[in-house]
């Protein structure tokens, strides 16, 4: 019998895809309810995402096991803090989205060198180690932070609507999908430019769906946006949880 390795990471299916969309969408929906809708700010924003991106991140890191709910909760965690990070460093400190994306992308490609360095790999499957998944989690709050900028870079400093950005930043994906069937170009470098890119297509839709009518959005509202959002995500992981349960009781030997 061989021994099964038991990763902390979901398998990367279109399921998985399709979860980090519409999380990210949360993130940005949920991140701009409580910094703007509520008026709490995008200090104490991150203070309050920051606490629960930290509880949600022990939980998933003291798991022996892929949870499902564990996992995509700090997913959830890490857009709406990247959310939150964006905001702060374009707004209130007043980088703007050029210097903030390139701070962002700066810190995203110095954790994905210290992955390399010390794994020589960046592969996502199998992670099981602590430290390892920390890099992970690193990578991802960066990568969903840089989304946010990006994808307000592509409305605010280019001037694209928040729908052309959302179908621009979803273009790419198909490219990057198309990539990986028809080609033999590395299945991990694509994995990260899609993971990448998700972020600031959920973020320009989420703006999209919550933005005033005049600025070419639907002016659904931060809170709406946000629930329906939730309800989609919830399941989906009610859904990844009866998959898991099958996996666990039909396991690969």
């Amino acid at each position: 019998m061989k021994t099964i390795t038991v990763s902390k990471v979901a398998q990367i299916t279109i399921l998985f895809w399709i979860m980090k969309i519409i999380a990210t969408t949360l993130g940005e929906t949920l991140g701009d309810f409580i910094a703007q809708t509520l008026g709490l700010g995008y200090t104490l924003g991150i203070l309050i995402t920051l606490a629960f991106f930290i509880i949600v991140l022990l939980v998933q890191l003291y798991a022996k096991k892929y949870v499902p709910l564990y996992f995509w909760l700090v997913i959830i965690a890490t857009t709406t803090l990247g959310t939150e990070i964006s905001d702060f460093m374009d707004r209130s400190l007043g980088l703007g989205y050029t210097y903030g994306s390139i701070i962002l992308a700066i810190c995203l490609l110095a954790t994905l060198a210290m992955w390399y360095r010390k794994y020589k790999n960046l592969q996502v499957q199998p992670i099981v180690e602590k430290n390892k998944e920390l890099l992970f989690w690193t990578a991802v709050l960066f990568s969903n932070s840089l989304g946010t900028a990006f994808g307000d870079y592509l409305s605010d400093v280019i001037g694209l609507s928040y729908l052309i950005g959302a179908l621009i930043t979803a273009s790419i994906i198909t490219v990057v999908i198309l990539l990986h069937y028809l080609t033999r170009i590395n299945e991990i470098a694509l994995f990260w430019i899609a993971f990448v890119f998700t972020r600031p297509f959920g973020a320009t839709f989420g703006d999209f769906l919550t933005k005033p009518i005049s600025n070419g959005g639907l002016d659904l509202g931060t809170l709406p946006a946000s629930i329906i959002s939730l309800s989609i995500i919830a399941i989906l992981i009610y859904l990844a949880h009866k998959r898991q349960e099958r996996k666990n009781i039909h396991p690969v030997l």
